[in-house]
């Protein structure tokens, strides 16, 4: 089979390439240039540099693969950054990881897989995908049986990246392999290493590529046309604690840099006092273009809805029970889950769940199969 390899130039993409050569498959290495890199800037971020284009191209040269670098930058702009950017400034946290995914790596670059007649896309995500039967097909020819491809946890739950990559389609499924989702990341470097592959040892990236300096605040500010203006930190009841220098600086759950560290109250004389209650943020308010503080107890919610909402199986028409995680590093925990068409879900959790960010995901899991997935809106 002719695979297609998005290759970052990262320990993990690189084996994936690897793995499928060594299996046979007629492998062919592409790279995307995301951004602008003409002006002699290489650490763009922590991954997707000059530099990481230059090791994947040393990585496809010793396990002797082609490799091409393909110019994404408009689309990358259009589909990841300036959503990032709408994101921020309307009060949400993006999730710009997802949306390279799904609206990128597996729609542009299956357009661009074609053009190299090749069957498949395969990256280094930590993820498995596999086909099933649908119920009532157990009799039917193999050639003409329906299938279903199930996106499920990796093998290693710590590296597992089946949260970012919700909102992929049948059609993309279908054509979607991940090498190294079957196996541990200690298990992958090991390979690395005894392949002798130059970024065995290359630490993982952990940043937005896109960001030079991890200054979100800066970047939107140089990327929005509509600047960014200040505003009040209010506390629940709508008093003012503070001022602040836009609500992109901030997200829900967030402690640190608030400019004031605990609840002040108001003491019988004539100033105020702390309270010793530390502060989180609760909401932003982009309208009325508030930061709304509190208690990390305000922080508790038992519900969400979600729009955007794309299910890996025929969408439920009443409420199901389901794992819901609401961030990439959060347990999935027990809730129902009710369809609201449209694209459209509510999430009712057992337990309340603290720091429900709007902008985030929202991914329902039946053990470790991914079985749908939205944007937290609420």
């Amino acid at each position: 089979m002719r695979i297609v390899v998005a290759m970052s130039g990262g320990v993990d993409s690189s084996v994936a390439a690897a793995l499928l050569a060594e299996q046979g498959h007629d492998v062919i290495g592409l790279s995307m240039q995301l951004y602008d890199q003409s002006e002699g800037q290489t650490a763009f971020g922590s991954c997707c540099s000059i530099d990481d284009l230059h090791d994947a191209r040393r990585v496809a040269a010793a396990i002797d693969i082609p490799h091409y670098v393909l110019n994404f930058e408009r689309q990358f702009d259009e589909q990841v950054v300036s959503n990032f950017v709408r994101e921020y400034t309307a009060g949400r946290t993006p999730l710009p990881c997802a949306h390279c995914n799904s609206d990128l790596k597996f729609a542009t670059l299956l357009d661009r897989a074609r053009g190299f007649g090749a069957d498949a896309v395969a990256t280094g995500h930590y993820a498995r995908v596999r086909p099933v039967r649908l119920a009532g097909d157990d009799d039917a020819p193999s050639g003409q049986a329906r299938r279903r491809y199930v996106l499920e946890r990796a093998v290693d739950p710590s590296k597992d990246q089946s949260y970012f990559l919700f909102s992929l389609t049948q059609d993309q499924l279908a054509r979607a392999v991940f090498p190294v989702g079957d196996r541990p990341k200690e298990a992958v470097r090991a390979y690395a290493r005894r392949r002798r592959l130059p970024v065995a040892d290359k630490p993982d990236s952990q940043e937005i590529c896109f960001i030079p300096d991890h200054d979100y605040a800066r970047f939107v500010e140089r990327h929005s046309d509509n600047a960014p203006r200040e505003g009040a930190i209010v506390d629940e009841s709508g008093r003012v604690l503070a001022r602040h220098d836009g609500i992109h600086r901030f997200t829900v759950g967030q402690r640190k840099g608030l400019g004031i560290a605990t609840q002040p109250v108001v003491s019988r004389g004539l100033h105020a006092v702390n309270s010793g209650t530390p502060l989180y943020v609760l909401a932003l308010r982009p309208a009325e273009r508030q930061v709304v503080v509190g208690p990390k107890s305000s922080l508790e919610r038992t519900t969400l809805t979600a729009s955007g909402v794309n299910w890996l199986v025929d969408e439920p028409t009443g409420p199901i029970r389901a794992a819901a995680q609401i961030r990439h590093r959060h347990q999935a925990a027990p809730a129902a889950i009710r369809s609201l068409g449209k694209g459209r879900a509510e999430v009712a959790f057992d337990a309340p769940q603290i720091a429900i960010t709007p902008g985030q995901a929202v991914v329902f899991y039946d053990g470790d199969m991914v079985i749908g997935g939205g944007w937290i809106d609420n």
